[in-house]
C-alpha cells in the first residue's frame, strides 16, 4: 500500500516541517508513529500534512503511543511547541490524560477516531476542549432506527444478532426503539456466527412471516444468510450495520443487501479535488487521510477567525460551518458533528452505493 511504503518518508517530512515555523496557524498532529497503529498514524500524518502544507501553516508532530498515563506528556509537548489547535488522537488513553492540560493552555483537541460517549460527557462536564470528527457511540443505532421506522414500519420485521457485545447491544437498541413506537418484531433470535450455511435460520424466518430482517452481525454471516435465503427462494430484505464494511469474502455479498454505514470518504463528491491532489502526491486517500485533512482545515479556519475576532478558538469551533475536503462540516454545542455521517447504502455491482430511490 502507498501509505505503508511512505511511512519513513512522511516521518522525515514531518520532522522537517516541525522545525520550520512558517507564518499562519501552528497545528499539532498527534498520532502513532510505531507499533500496531503505525499504519493508521501514517494516514493521519499524510492527510494532515497535505492540508497544512496547502494552507501554509506550521505542523508539529507528536508520537501517540496509546498507553495509559501518556496523555500528560503529549499535552506538555503540545504546549511547549505553542500549538494553537491539536488534531489526530486515535486513542482515548491519550485524551484522558491530555485534555485537562490542554484546557489550561486553551488548546482545542479534534479527534478523528475516538467514539466513546463517556469521554465526551466528561469533557463537557469538566470544560475540556474536545471536539469530535468521528461519530459518537450510538450514532450507528440512531441511523438504523431512523431507516427502519421510515421504510419498514408497516412490514413484518425480524431482528437477529450474532451474540457479540456489539451485535447484541446494537440490536437491543433497535428493538427498544421499535417497541417504544408500538412495533413488535415477529421474530428475534441470536444465531451462531461463522457457520458455512444458515438454511435452518432462514426457514425459521419464513415460518415467522418475516420479510424484513435486521442483522446485528458481521459481513461474512450476512452474506451467508442472504445467499441461503436466495437459494431457498425466501424473499428477505436484509439490513446490516457498519460491520458490513469489510472484505467481500469468502462469500460474495448478494446485490440488494443494505447497510447503514459510513460511505467511503474518497467517493464523496466534495472530496474530488483533494483526492486528485493526494493521488498526484502518491498518497492513497484511504482510512484517516481525508478526515485528518478535514481536521486540519477546521483548525486553520477556526484559529484564523478566533484571532481576527479576539475570541478563544474553542468558541469559534462551535456552530461555525467550515469548508473542508469532506465538504461543509460543523460542530454542535455538544462538540459533536452536526450531521450524523452514517448513511443507508445498498450493495450493487461490487460496491456499496446510494440506493436508487434515495436522495
Amino acid at each position: 500500500m502507498n501509505i505503508l511504503r511512505g511511512i519513513a518518508a512522511f516521518s522525515m517530512l514531518f520532522l522537517a516541517a516541525a522545525e520550520s515555523h512558517a507564518a499562519g496557524v501552528t497545528i499539532g498532529v498527534v498520532a502513532p508513529q510505531s507499533g500496531s497503529l503505525q499504519q493508521l498514524g501514517a494516514q493521519v500524518f499524510a492527510g494532515a500534512n497535505y492540508q497544512i502544507t496547502k494552507d501554509g501553516n506550521t505542523v508539529i508532530t507528536i508520537n501517540e503511543p496509546c498507553e495509559e498515563n501518556s496523555g500528560g506528556g503529549i499535552a506538555d509537548a503540545l504546549v511547549n511547541a505553542k500549538v494553537q489547535v491539536a488534531i489526530g488522537f486515535l486513542c482515548s488513553e491519550t485524551l484522558e490524560g491530555a485534555l485537562p492540560k490542554l484546557k489550561e493552555a486553551n488548546i482545542p483537541a479534534i479527534t478523528v477516531s475516538v467514539r466513546a460517549r463517556i469521554l465526551m460527557e466528561d469533557a463537557l462536564k469538566n470544560g475540556w476542549p474536545l471536539f469530535r470528527l468521528a461519530p459518537p457511540d450510538g450514532a450507528e443505532a440512531a441511523r438504523i432506527i431512523e431507516v427502519i421506522l421510515r421504510d419498514w414500519a408497516a412490514d413484518p420485521i425480524a431482528l437477529i444478532e450474532d451474540g457479540t457485545i456489539h451485535g447484541r447491544e446494537l440490536t437491543e437498541a433497535v428493538r427498544n426503539a421499535l417497541e417504544e413506537k408500538g412495533l413488535k418484531p415477529v421474530f428475534t433470535d441470536t444465531y451462531r456466527p461463522g457457520q458455512e450455511q444458515q438454511i435452518a435460520l432462514v426457514r425459521r424466518l419464513k415460518r415467522a412471516g418475516a420479510t424484513k430482517v435486521f442483522i446485528g452481525g458481521d459481513r461474512a454471516d450476512v452474506a451467508v444468510i442472504a445467499r441461503d435465503a436466495t437459494a431457498e427462494k425466501i424473499p428477505l430484505d436484509i439490513l446490516g450495520g457498519d460491520a458490513m464494511r469489510a472484505a467481500n469474502q469468502p462469500i460474495a455479498m448478494r446485490d440488494g443487501v443494505r447497510a447503514v454505514t459510513i460511505p467511503e470518504y474518497a467517493d464523496a463528491p466534495a472530496a474530488e479535488t483533494a483526492v486528485k491532489a493526494l493521488r498526484a502526491q502518491g498518497i492513497e486517500p484511504e482510512g484517516y487521510v481525508l478526515p485528518a485533512a478535514a481536521a486540519a482545515a477546521i483548525a486553520q479556519q477556526a484559529a484564523t477567525a478566533a484571532v481576527a475576532e479576539g475570541k478563544p478558538i474553542a468558541e469559534k469551533l462551535i456552530s461555525t460551518t467550515f469548508q473542508t475536503p469532506l465538504g461543509d462540516l460543523s460542530f454542535t454545542a455538544g462538540h459533536e458533528l452536526s450531521d450524523n455521517p452514517y448513511r443507508l447504502l445498498e450493495w450493487r455491482d461490487g460496491a456499496f452505493r446510494v440506493p436508487a430511490l434515495q436522495d
